[in-house]
């Protein structure tokens, strides 16, 4: 029955948050920081996907532990493309904040720290000694890769809440809580899953953040073309 509705959410996750990617760019219409954003929901999903079909797979018939191979050449993909979400989420946030985000960020060291973080990440996930093959790749590497997401995160999380509070955004407000709470829900997993597989299930109110995350970026651009259409 786990198997079953665990599979249920994934393709349901998968999906949903596609079509909001779609309906994002659509809604667009040319405007640069939403199509980014759009692209970034797509971007989510695909790295994603990477990850949750084999797992799907795996659930539905001989069980993780017989295709630990394709789950880790997964999670390497998931790894790489959950960094550059965040690289354009930062993108993102530089293009809607504008003026308010300038103040912020310090110059150019805001951009160096993220892309820095970035490039670390992407190289640690890229080490031959994640083993991302083997049945048992080391924890301390997942801890390692794991450093520079972290602080990518809290840099993101930093800047969203001080913005979205500087410019009287609302659209954006909770940015930051959701950002928190996918960390909240994921560093457990990292640390605890190879003790108990069940905290593995603390992914799924992770995956519900990121979902938050994509419904806040499709009710802004909803809106804004609301507003324009109207004033048309």
């Amino acid at each position: 029955m786990r198997a079953i509705m665990e599979s249920i959410f994934m393709i349901a996750y998968l999906v949903f948050t596609a079509y909001l990617g779609i309906k994002i760019l659509k809604l667009a219409n040319g405007r640069k920081k939403f199509t980014l954003f759009g692209v970034l929901a797509l971007v989510l999903v695909g790295g994603d996907a990477f990850h949750l079909v084999p797992r799907i797979w795996a659930l539905n018939t001989l069980g993780t532990e017989y295709y630990y191979a394709a789950l880790g050449v997964g999670t390497l993909v998931t790894s790489i493309t959950m960094t550059v979400f965040y690289v354009m989420l930062y993108r993102f946030w530089r293009l809607h904040y504008g003026e308010t985000a300038a103040t912020v960020s310090g110059g150019n060291i805001l951009a160096i720290t993220v892309y820095g973080l970035a490039a670390v990440r992407i190289a640690l996930c890229l080490s031959p000694a994640n083993r991302w093959l083997s049945a048992d790749s080391p924890l301390s590497w997942g801890i390692y890769r794991n450093i520079p997401f972290a602080l990518i995160g809290l840099v993101i999380i930093v800047i969203f809440a001080r913005s979205a509070k500087t410019s009287g955004d609302t659209a954006f407000r909770s940015m930051w809580l959701a950002i928190s709470l996918s960390f909240a829900f994921y560093l457990p997993v990292v640390l605890l899953v190879h003790i108990n597989e069940l905290f593995g299930l603390f992914m799924i109110p992770k995956t519900v953040a990121y979902i938050w995350m994509i419904l806040m970026g499709y009710k802004a651009v909803k809106q804004e073309v609301g507003i324009r259409t109207s004033g048309q």
